[in-house]
């Protein structure tokens, strides 16, 4: 039987003692939709439950363990059973604490979670195939074993059952167990977690929460080490960090968590579950003060540190903000949505993270390519391939734009991306043989196979920003298809960056469909935003909706100029809560096309109470990054 589960928390080697196939779920790859999902569960359930949904309905499973870690789990259990009755669909109610009764408590579970399987594959359980399983000593013929350590559903399942897991000495706690039915077994918990602490000088010799389960920890000292944390990230992230020549020192997100479990012959079950219970307690449990621990013990030896979270999830969004704040180390944010789609965003973030704290392998990366060293020539060539435009700029050894182009990028953006590239180098009168180094940025930079680098958008704007004016501390970039907010330092190096590309709201793209709806070029936008006389509120962000409202107002009479600021406005609301992330610290830059809109310009020096900084031709900033880029790696 194969069986997916998506928690540590989860009794894998115990379900394997009893010959389920037990896979972790980690839905990416092909996932690119979550039509099933979304037509049997509600809009507001995380994509996590809904890409599990559709791994699980694929066919290639005979079931699935859940557990209680959310709401969202429980709605996944009830569309699930649903859809598919002939699957092995079962919730593990899992305790929020680590105590004696707890472990008690989730003994029981483990044992109702093992009864279940065993009548749905015809499958029993022993003790001794669990001792086996977590690597200990068996005894040579199977015949010849102790069958007393077989497990008895009939007892487990019984009112009289006694716990083998027992919790102090004189406690009524025991007896209250003893006593009880399911249905009685929080209030026991609650119970005898007061009655732990009350006995504690009375317990008997049983293992005590275990604080030694630490996770599994590897640090290079030839490689950039980097840890992970958070929810449920997922095996693309560690395969896009690994082919950057990256350590990965750690991994204690919810479902990555290393499984070590010291066998123990005498009464297994129960200190097997004790010690799956007090592994590195998640987000979820009452007491993480041995997370706090961990990452007091190991931030201070990485290089950074990426914080995963799932779309729409909040649950670690709490330990993450903590983090940001007293970490020595560089924290990114990542959030995915649990689809192949997402890799895009994943890939420009974590480039972008590891150029930032200096871990990026670009050298190994150009010498799969031939050394650019070789050439003669002094020119470079930086290449933005943008959503919406492909910029490209050629600098000489003496660091000054030589020429610059700035085209649509059409359907194709590698073609996009030549045809920039013959342009400008034809403004500057050159040849393709004098160009000593070309780098490419951009979401399309993976898409140019004639550049000898790629380097991420963030740091090239960073770089960039800083040729144009060295005292800018904060960049905010607005382009056609994203936005960002970069922070660097006094070198021009990017010290944190905030990004918003997973919707059109604050974008290029989002202004464009609003000129349409005022039918007014975008060109004129801006202008007319500053003509304004009645000040109008644009309440929604989500761009489909906004344009519901500009309807609405032109219905209402309402003035092309005073929507128009209305617009700008919630553009620079958006952009400032980017900016607010990375720290306002000025002097402030705006680049990308948008810092070409006056409205917009003028609507966020009003919410920094400063003025911007916007070079002559904002749309090159990035490929004069890359340029620089260029340069700095032929030594000049």
């Amino acid at each position: 039987m194969r069986i997916g589960y998506v928690c540590k928390y989860v009794p894998v080697e115990a379900l394997e003692a009893m010959g389920a196939h037990m896979e972790r779920i980690d839905p990416d790859g092909s996932l690119v939709s979550f039509d099933a999902a979304e037509s049997c569960m509600h809009a507001n359930v995380c994509s996590f439950a809904k890409a599990t949904f559709e791994t699980v309905l694929s066919g290639n499973l005979d079931g699935i363990v859940l557990t209680t870690c959310c709401d969202s789990m429980r709605r996944l259990a009830d569309a699930l059973r649903a859809q598919a009755p002939d699957l092995f669909i079962h919730v593990l109610d899992m305790p929020r604490d680590t105590g004696e009764a707890a472990c008690a408590l989730y003994q029981r579970r483990v044992a109702e979670l093992l009864s279940a399987y065993g009548k749905f594959a015809n499958a029993t359980f022993s003790e001794e195939k669990l001792f086996a399983q977590l690597g200990g000593t068996v005894c040579p013929e199977e015949g010849n074993c102790d069958s007393s350590l077989e497990l008895d559903y009939a007892r487990l399942h019984s009112e009289a059952a006694q716990p083998s897991f027992r919790l102090a000495k004189s406690s009524s706690v025991s007896q209250s167990f003893a006593n009880s039915n399911q249905a009685a077994d929080s209030a026991a918990w609650s119970e005898g977690c007061e009655a732990s602490e009350r006995n504690a000088d009375e317990a008997v010799a049983v293992p005590q929460v275990n604080c030694t389960l630490q996770p599994q920890t590897h640090f290079s000292p030839a490689m950039p080490n980097v840890g992970i944390a958070g929810a449920r990230a997922n095996a693309e992230i560690k395969r896009i960090l690994e082919a950057h020549g990256v350590n990965i020192a750690f991994d204690v997100t919810c479902t990555n968590a290393s499984r070590r479990f010291v066998p123990q012959k005498a009464d297994t079950l129960a200190h097997y579950a004790h010690d799956v219970l007090t592994q590195l307690p998640c987000a979820r449990m009452r007491d993480i003060s041995p997370r706090k621990a961990f990452f007091d013990r190991v931030l201070p030896q990485i290089d950074g540190l990426v914080y995963h979270t799932v779309q729409f999830c909040d649950m670690y969004s709490y330990e993450y903000s903590n983090l940001k704040r007293t970490s020595p180390a560089p924290i990114l944010a990542l959030e995915t949505d649990c689809t192949a789609q997402s890799r895009g965003q994943m890939l420009t973030r974590l480039e972008a993270f590891l150029e930032s704290i200096g871990a990026s392998q670009k050298e190994h990366l150009a010498s799969q390519k031939g050394s650019p060293m070789s050439k003669t020539a002094i020119f470079v060539v930086g290449l933005d391939s943008g959503s919406t435009s492909t910029n490209a700029v050629v600098m000489n050894e003496a660091r000054e734009i030589v020429a610059s182009v700035v085209i649509k990028t059409g359907a194709k953006a590698g073609a996009s991306a030549e045809r920039a590239y013959r342009e400008v180098l034809e403004r500057a009168g050159i040849t393709p043989d004098q160009i000593a180094c070309t780098i490419a940025t951009g979401y399309g930079r993976v898409s140019i196979p004639f550049a000898d680098e790629n380097v991420t958008e963030i740091s090239c704007h960073g770089r960039g920003a800083h040729y144009f004016n060295p005292d800018v501390r904060t960049i905010l970039d607005i382009g056609g298809q994203d936005s960002k907010a970069i922070h660097v330092n006094a070198a021009g190096e990017v010290t944190d960056f905030a990004m918003n590309d997973k919707c059109a709201a604050g974008t290029g793209r989002f202004l464009e469909m609003i000129a349409r709806s005022l039918e007014i070029s975008l060109d004129e936008l801006g202008p007319a935003a500053l003509e304004s006389k009645k000040r109008l509120e644009i309440a929604s962000m989500c761009s489909v909706f906004a344009e519901s409202e500009v309807i609405s107002l032109i219905a209402n009479n309402e003035e092309k100029p005073d929507i128009a600021a209305g617009v700008c406005r919630a553009v620079a609301g958006k952009a400032y809560s980017l900016m607010r992330r990375v720290g306002l610290e000025g002097a402030y830059m705006m680049t990308g096309g948008v810092a070409q809109n006056p409205g917009v310009v003028r609507a966020v020096e009003e919410l920094i109470g400063e003025k911007l900084f916007i070079c002559e031709d904002p749309e090159i900033v990035g490929a004069t990054g890359a340029a620089l880029l260029a340069l700095e790696k032929l030594g000049k």
